[in-house]
């Protein structure tokens, strides 16, 4: 395995929350960010945290530290957040604004996770 993919597996998800927590905060705080940072930073950290959170889970549950996620659940999760965050909640509640950029960069951070975590695509293993 390569060095690289193996520290990237051990440590992105503490900075990824790390991160998010971070950004987070600071808008509570009224701190502004450029705008790639305050839009759309925490929508590519969701998925890869959210999936990671599901493994951990199914794994202790099972006690097999093996149990991969299959690709066709991370797709429809990935969709059900899609669609929950940018075409229902938009509808309901002002907070929430529409926006396809958006549900690129959730597929985009799902993606992130299948490779990292199953070292598929990108020539990992």
């Amino acid at each position: 395995m390569n060095i690289f993919i193996f520290y990237l597996r051990q440590l992105y998800f503490p900075i990824f929350i790390l991160l998010a927590i971070g950004i987070y905060s600071m808008q509570q705080l009224g701190y502004t960010f450029t705008a790639i940072i305050q839009n759309y930073t925490n929508d590519f950290l969701c998925m890869p945290i959210v999936f990671y959170i599901c493994q951990y889970a199914v794994r202790f549950i099972k006690s097999n530290d093996h149990i991969q996620l299959p690709l066709s659940l991370l797709f429809v999760v990935t969709f059900l957040y899609s669609w929950y965050f940018e075409w229902y909640l938009p509808q309901y509640n002002i907070r929430y604004t529409s926006d396809v950029i958006d549900v690129v960069i959730y597929f985009t951070g799902m993606l992130f996770f299948y490779r990292v975590e199953y070292g598929r695509g990108f020539g990992l293993r």
